[in-house]
């Protein structure tokens, strides 16, 4: 794959963000921000075009072609539920290729109401009425048709509560309460229609519509995995994409929402292995990918930043060298963080490489010759997993193969370079 210049628009949003951390250490990436306010985006991109229209200004399209033209833009990686179904709606006139779902599919999942109605008969969907004088049994929850986060959405206590917040926000739909726990199933669709990935987390603690923390939830698992089948069977999807559900007064699951594109906490899962923006990525240009997960537990907490708990005991760490220690010319900081807390903690640390040149020579150049307690310097016929003889150990590589390898043969915790914050403390 050449290397694609990828750009991501609004980059400052909480999904622009999470792309920048799924997409950042790929070599066959080159991620440009794309912003219409100053944001935080801007400290994150290398590159950031900032002034980009607003979404719904008459320029928008015409003023987004030339920035794709000037820049010579591979891709759009849209991160807004409306952004995404703007440039989707555009993508002949824009001319490059748009990550995500079709347009049809991103009109359909902007709207509650009309994903209710494609999906009421297959899977378990709210009740809805028709207005507030209708309403049987309070409490009812009122949320706006199209919508992201939070807003608008609230508990109604009772009729006259209920009257004052359709005043406020006239487009509300007004649903059955759903007393239960809370899900997000993050999901992904490839070019082939085939759902290769479909997990549940809980929304333990939710801020402004956002889940700032989150666990892998391992019951219900079938039946969490049949309401994403049941879905994917009715909506095209392609790439990420992700459904929330919650308990009624039954324990039921009950469809809240469906989106075309990924969560800012399925970071959660990218952590376990299962990178959901770079899979999009190049199933978007035609690549087969294929998925699987680490089965450690995993907790995410965010506080404008991520932090993780794994429950995972090794005493050695085998790293790569090439693009994954060394990106380009330059030593990954956060990787070399991570090796020197290892060293803290009396870990031992070996070097597995397939390195072309003399590796001692390299390293000596980058000052990282001491680092290592031994080099293992392979050919490139070489299996690295035959080599790794420390069975309480971790393996860090940016090759999907050999991760895979290393994970089926030894059953070791494997991890790619954007995994590798799950393992800072």
């Amino acid at each position: 794959m050449m290397k694609k210049n990828i750009l991501v628009f609004p980059c400052g949003s909480e999904i622009g963000l999470e792309i920048h951390r799924s997409l950042k250490y790929s070599r066959h990436l080159n991620l440009i921000g794309g912003s219409s306010v100053e944001d935080h985006g801007k400290f994150i991109y290398n590159r950031c075009i900032e002034n980009i229209p607003f979404y719904n200004s008459d320029d928008f399209i015409s003023k987004l072609k030339v920035i794709i033209e000037e820049q010579s833009i591979d891709a759009i990686y849209p991160t807004m539920d409306a952004v995404i179904s703007k440039v989707s709606e555009a993508s002949d006139v824009l001319g490059c290729l748009i990550i995500g779902s079709p347009a049809k599919t991103n009109t359909l999942c902007s709207s509650k109401l009309s994903t209710y109605s494609v999906l009421r008969n297959y899977v378990n969907v709210p009740m809805q009425y028709t207005d507030i004088e209708s309403v049987s049994l309070f409490p009812v929850f009122m949320k706006p048709d199209v919508g992201y986060g939070s807003r608008g959405a609230k508990l109604i206590e009772d009729e006259e509560e209920g009257i004052n917040h359709l005043k406020k926000y006239e487009n509300c739909i007004i649903l059955e309460n759903l007393p239960g726990k809370e899900y997000t199933v993050d999901c992904f669709t490839d070019k082939n229609g085939e759902l290769l990935f479909a997990r549940a987390r809980e929304r333990k603690r939710i801020m402004k519509g956002i889940s700032v923390n989150t666990i892998p939830v391992s019951d219900l698992e079938n039946e969490f995995s049949n309401f994403a089948k049941n879905i994917n069977k009715r909506i095209e999807f392609r790439g990420a994409w992700f459904f929330q559900v919650k308990k009624d007064v039954n324990g039921e699951l009950s469809l809240l929402e469906v989106a075309s594109r990924i969560a800012g906490s399925s970071a959660l899962f990218r952590n376990t292995g299962v990178n959901l923006a770079l899979l999009s990525v190049f199933d978007a240009f035609g690549y087969d990918v294929s998925v699987f997960s680490n089965k450690y537990d995993l907790t995410l907490d965010r506080a404008l930043s991520n932090k993780y708990k794994i429950n995972i005991e090794y005493q050695t760490v085998y790293v790569d060298f090439d693009d994954c220690l060394l990106l380009t010319d330059k030593v990954n900081t956060t990787l070399i963080a991570f090796l020197y807390q290892a060293l803290n903690e009396n870990k031992s640390l070996k070097l597995i490489t397939k390195h072309s040149l003399d590796i001692k020579k390299t390293l000596s150049e980058y000052r990282l010759l001491e680092l290592f307690d031994e080099i293992i310097h392979l050919k490139n016929e070489d299996q690295k997993y035959k080599y790794m003889k420390d069975r309480e150990s971790i393996f860090i590589d940016d090759s999907h193969v050999e991760r895979f390898e290393v994970y089926n043969n030894l059953n070791l915790p494997v991890f790619s370079p954007d995994a590798v914050e799950s393992l800072l403390n």
